[in-house]
């Protein structure tokens, strides 16, 4: 029987989209503290964008490096390219822009709500720096629907590692099978759930991912069926 349901942050509960919209005034504010009037920020967004991905790849599954840090090399490296100064203050600015423009997917508050009624452990798993998480669940108003939260900080790795998924289940007291995992990367949430025994379900909004498809045990375009796997999965 189902007992949890575990979900992943970005991309998962968090709307893409306005994550996009975030990084973007993230660039915005950086370059005007430096008064960077020459440079263009929807490039410089482009290519932080880029890197960005490319580091999280190649952090996949390994030992945990601040995000912060991870964050701050990123623009360091397109500041020399562009010829603009740092902020001294980029991380903090990095979390107001996430506070100030942060969404939700529109359902995502309803399944919470369906889920902390129907008596779910409802848990957290996700690559992040602890600082800005808690500032951005804070900022969004969901931080009391969570049961336990477990980052890349607190388990020492990134996901698909399996500590992630571990520490997760031994904070609510039950075995893989008893949880399902909801993310929206298959081959960092989907492999990595599965290495426990969970449940994975893929959150594929678009419909863009089919050749990974296959990595995991569901796949929707909306949170809402989530609740429809539940009463599958438990017989109700």
């Amino acid at each position: 029987m189902i007992k949890a349901v575990f979900f992943d942050f970005v991309g998962t509960l968090l709307s893409k989209e306005f994550e996009d919209i975030t990084h973007q005034n993230i660039i915005r504010e950086a370059l005007r503290r430096v008064k960077a009037e020459n440079v263009d920020p929807l490039k410089v967004w482009e290519e932080y964008e880029a890197l960005t991905s490319e580091k999280f790849k190649e952090y996949a599954g390994k030992p945990y490096k601040p995000i912060r840090v991870l964050e701050e090399e990123i623009v360091e490296e397109i500041a020399k390219k562009y010829e603009f100064e740092v902020p001294h203050d980029f991380w903090e600015i990095h979390l107001k822009m996430h506070q100030q423009y942060g969404k939700l997917y529109d359902e995502a508050i309803e399944v919470l709500k369906t889920l902390k009624v129907n008596g779910y452990h409802i848990g957290m798993i996700t690559d992040s720096d602890n600082d800005y998480l808690h500032a951005q669940l804070k900022a969004l108003g969901i931080l009391e629907f969570f049961d336990s939260i477990t980052t890349s900080e607190e388990a020492g790795f990134y996901k698909p590692h399996p500590r992630m998924f571990e520490l997760a289940l031994q904070k609510a007291n039950l075995k893989g099978e008893e949880a399902i995992y909801v993310g929206d990367n298959p081959l960092k949430d989907c492999v990595g759930s599965r290495t426990v025994d969970m449940t994975s379900v893929l959150l594929n909004k678009k419909g863009d991912k089919k050749e990974f498809w296959k990595e995991c045990e569901f796949v929707i375009s909306d949170l809402r069926e989530v609740l429809v796997i539940l009463e599958e999965l438990n017989g109700q």
